[in-house]
């Protein structure tokens, strides 16, 4: 199907992100004290992401932001793209580094390959602890089966899978759904006219791997007109002001 031909997106509404969100907040921290979180940025580079790429250029830089106070952030570009193309950049905290690399990538047509992702992050956390993977993309052409084991895998891991679909292709929400409930993670719907919902969504991400979800509580409240949805949500999980402990 070309872009042309392709449905009308499904903005992701203010229900839907204050559902991500508070399924994001109730997975249980796994960073110890101290320690820096790793997060792994994964994105669908075949043809039809270019805008979404390049949103995510200029959205990625705030991610290092956010985290500064809580320690900071280490990130990891993992892409895939044409012909088997699967590209994983080293784990770095610079922020302006990182959106070098992206701004040398040029999207190009190419299947999914989501099964290499999850496997790339499995072995990633063999070496060393990772908080959390996001995913973004808008289409699976891959086994169910298959990306649900690598998904439970995943969740057995300890590492939440961060789902960001964007469009309306029924088979991915339904996969992708299936991706974050296995992991332990969560899924949200966007498109490409929600950039400020997708860097909500993607700040937040960040500030759970940095920190957990007491981090996420406070980043919430001190920012509470542009993140009203993420505070009232977290005022009603379970446990001290509202939120629950690292």
């Amino acid at each position: 199907m070309s872009n042309n031909d392709r449905p009308l997106s499904k903005k992701s509404t203010r229900s839907d992100i204050d559902a991500f969100v508070h399924k994001m907040a109730s997975v249980p921290a796994q960073r110890a004290g101290g320690r820096c979180g790793r997060l792994i940025f994964a994105l669908d580079a075949t043809a039809s992401r270019q805008l979404t790429w390049d949103q995510a250029c200029h959205i990625q830089a705030e991610m290092f932001e956010q985290t500064a106070q809580l320690g900071g952030l280490e990130i990891q570009l993992c892409y895939f793209r044409g012909f088997r193309e699967f590209e994983v950049s080293a784990w770095t905290k610079d922020a302006l580094a990182l959106r070098r690399m992206m701004t040398t990538v040029d999207c190009r047509a190419g299947h999914t390959q989501i099964e290499r992702v999850l496997k790339h992050a499995a072995r990633e956390a063999g070496a060393k602890p990772v908080d959390a993977l996001i995913y973004v993309g808008d289409s699976m052409e891959e086994s169910f089966d298959t990306l649900a084991h690598e998904a439970g895998r995943l969740g057995l891991l300890k590492i939440p899978v961060f789902m960001f679909h964007e469009g309306s292709n029924a088979i991915a929400a339904r996969v992708f759904a299936e991706i974050a409930r296995l992991s332990g993670g969560a899924c949200c719907a966007f498109d490409a006219g929600s950039a400020e919902e997708l860097r909500v969504l993607l700040g937040a991400v960040a500030i759970y791997a940095a920190g957990g979800r007491k981090a996420l509580a406070d980043y919430s409240q001190s920012n509470s007109k542009r993140n009203s949805a993420v505070q009232q949500i977290l005022h009603q999980l379970p446990g001290p002001s509202g939120a629950g402990e690292k």
